[in-house]
């Protein structure tokens, strides 16, 4: 069998970890990084957060195309050539960093940490009641890989776990719920709501007024999906009337935002700059590198995306 070839297009200093594994770990597989003033590539498999605009002329040959992330909603799916199978990025190592992710932000939310917060730059000192993880009902929104991974763990912890998502899942100690029909039974009970939704055109916007009202008052949020599921004005209001006590936001519509973005410096709301879960170069490297053989040896590659779908 002739040997492989692997277009890396991404950052140089994760580059310099993917050549090292390839190097040590498949000699049957050429890593060649990308340039935009190199000819043409005989590769058949690229791995790239934004693969080169002309892809059809970059690289004619192309089979397959690993992204980055465990999510495709960046990339336009229609530019890609019909015969280019598309795989996410489903890396144990980042579904642990997220899984870490929402169980600090969940407890900071059980905690009343936000509020605390604002207590210490007022100087108040103000205890409130500690209840039992038993008797708060977090809700997750998304159940791929990542959300059930969170969903089991917040179970793991004692809260009572609802999940809901486009189509049927089953998770054992999750009550589950399915489809647009389902969404105000599954909200009704939500004191903590999690989103790890896809972007997609359905879900875009997703969580705005209408979402928020349907939620019990005073429930609190946390985004670690995408920006472009918060109506942010929205939940602005929603902040100002106390219908959502606070949010931990790790996403925002626009990034990095403005200095004076009202969410930025909202004494209920805690920011993080996008960083809940990044995929690590060495794990990645060896997916890929097991996806390669796999396709070679004729199997079924896992983890595709259906572009009806986008995810």
């Amino acid at each position: 069998m002739t040997r492989a070839t692997l277009l890396y297009k991404s950052d140089p200093v994760r580059g310099a970890v993917w050549d090292r594994v390839f190097r040590e770990e498949a000699p049957d597989i050429a890593l060649e990084v990308w340039s935009a003033d190199a000819p043409p590539s005989d590769a058949a498999y690229l791995v790239a957060w934004i693969p080169p605009e002309d892809l059809a002329r970059s690289a004619p040959k192309l089979e397959v195309l690993f992204g980055l992330g465990a999510g495709v909603d960046h990339l336009n799916l229609s530019s890609l050539p019909p015969g280019v199978q598309l795989v996410r990025m489903v890396d144990p190592d980042l579904t642990r960093s997220m899984v870490e992710y929402v169980l600090y932000a969940v407890l900071a939310l059980h905690r009343d940490i936000p509020a605390y917060l604002a207590d210490q730059r007022e100087g108040r000192w103000a205890p409130r009641a500690v209840r039992r993880s038993a008797d708060r009902t977090v809700g997750v929104m998304g159940l791929g890989v990542l959300g059930r991974a969170a969903a089991e763990a917040l179970r793991d912890l004692g809260f009572a776990v609802r999940g809901w998502s486009a189509s049927e899942k089953a998770i054992p100690g999750v009550a589950c719920f399915a489809g647009p029909q389902a969404l105000p039974d599954f909200l009704g009970a939500c004191e903590t709501l999690v989103c790890l939704l896809p972007l997609t055109g359905t879900t875009r916007g997703l969580l705005n007024a209408e979402l928020f009202a349907a939620l019990p008052e005073g429930a609190g949020l946390v985004n670690v999906g995408r920006g472009g599921h918060v109506v942010e004005a929205d939940l602005l209001a929603a902040l100002g009337s106390g219908q959502v006590s606070a949010a931990i936001l790790d996403v925002l519509a626009t990034e990095p935002p403005a200095p004076d973005h009202p969410l930025l410096r909202h004494p209920r709301v805690m920011l993080t700059p996008h960083v809940a879960s990044a995929t690590h170069p060495d794990s990645a490297a060896r997916q890929v590198i097991r996806a390669i053989r796999r396709h070679r040896e004729g199997l079924p590659l896992e983890n595709t995306v259906d572009r009806r779908q986008a995810y």
